[in-house]
């Protein structure tokens, strides 16, 4: 427990900043999409180039907030879990004789 504390303490734990996998699933299909934006650019006008990279934008920040949500949902649903292990006397017998 006090490494990880430690670790927190000087930053050294940052769930956003993770690799992908290479071959990975997910690997795919980020390359899917960097293809496919490419591909979108060269067919489009200057015009209709600046708004599919605002679009892409926008979406890379609605995705940058959800994570950030879900993270933070799941982080407390974790609290709330351990909080509720911790409760000796919820039931019709009691955990260690207490």
């Amino acid at each position: 427990m006090r490494k990880t504390l430690e670790d927190l303490y000087y930053g050294n734990i940052t769930p956003c900043d993770q690799q992908m996998v290479h071959g990975s699933e997910l690997k795919k299909a980020m390359d899917r999409v960097t293809k496919c934006e490419e591909q979108l650019l060269a067919l489009l006008d200057e015009e209709s180039q600046q708004i599919l990279v605002r679009l892409i934008r926008s979406q890379q920040t609605i995705n940058s907030i959800t994570a950030t949500e879900n993270f933070i949902l799941g982080f407390r649903l974790g609290v709330r879990l351990m909080a509720e292990c911790m409760d000796n006397n919820d039931g019709d017998i009691n955990f260690g004789g207490e």
